[in-house]
């Protein structure tokens, strides 16, 4: 049987798992000078007219250099990631990849906008804005210091990362991270409630090709 760190990381759903594993090793490989963050970053000119697609990917999984910040995003997004996924995703990965999917296509569309070259912290943020929506009533405690209800959650980190890295501008991309998952929440729990079966119903349930990459078919 699994004991200690690899129990742990078993326990954690495979979405989230993945991601965390992944994101892990790209801020390894970096600290480790295999790579650099000029080789991840993501922008259209490097992506699609240099044709280095991986960009379109390493985007999402670098977190910064091992820090203060790396650790209390990486944190952040691991708990409420992998309380998103077993509360409201059970048995149900591909809708949640899917979640994930369309939170980065629209966050790989706008951050020309915002000049974001790395977007892992914005994307991030959806589910910990998700998850927050979704429990309302929930009080929870910030490193024993505060105490919110879950609606406050994702202000509450902004706060957290604007006071960590000295600069408002560090959490603009978190702020980007809840204006899209506000917009997934709001289409998956308000509009096609009232509009059951409207054009965007596509936007709630993954489509059977990526069913079938997770066995749900």
């Amino acid at each position: 049987m699994p004991v200690g760190i690899e129990a742990w990381v078993t326990q954690i759903p495979p979405i989230t798992r993945g991601w965390l594993a992944l994101s892990v090793i790209t801020s390894v490989a970096v600290q480790s000078q295999l790579v650099t963050p000029l080789q991840l970053y993501f922008s259209f000119k490097s992506a699609i007219g240099n044709c280095q697609p991986w960009r379109v990917l390493t985007t999402f999984l670098y977190f910064g250099p091992l820090s203060l910040d790396f650790v209390f995003h990486l944190f952040f997004f691991m708990r409420y990631s992998r309380m998103l996924e077993e509360s409201s995703f059970p048995n149900r990965k591909a809708d949640y990849f899917w979640l994930l999917t369309l939170s980065a296509a629209l966050l790989l569309i706008i951050s020309p906008l915002f000049n974001l070259p790395f977007l892992s912290s914005p994307l991030a943020f959806v589910p910990i804005y998700f998850w927050s929506r979704r429990h309302p009533s929930t009080q929870i405690s910030l490193f024993g210091l505060v105490t919110v209800t879950a609606p406050y959650l994702p202000v509450a980190l902004i706060a957290f990362s604007w006071i960590i890295n000295g600069t408002w501008r560090a959490a603009a991309g978190d702020l980007i991270g809840c204006a899209v998952g506000h917009l997934g929440w709001f289409i998956r729990d308000v509009w096609i409630r009232e509009v059951p079966g409207g054009t965007l119903s596509w936007a709630s349930h993954a489509p059977e090709p990526v069913r079938r990459l997770f066995g749900e078919a």
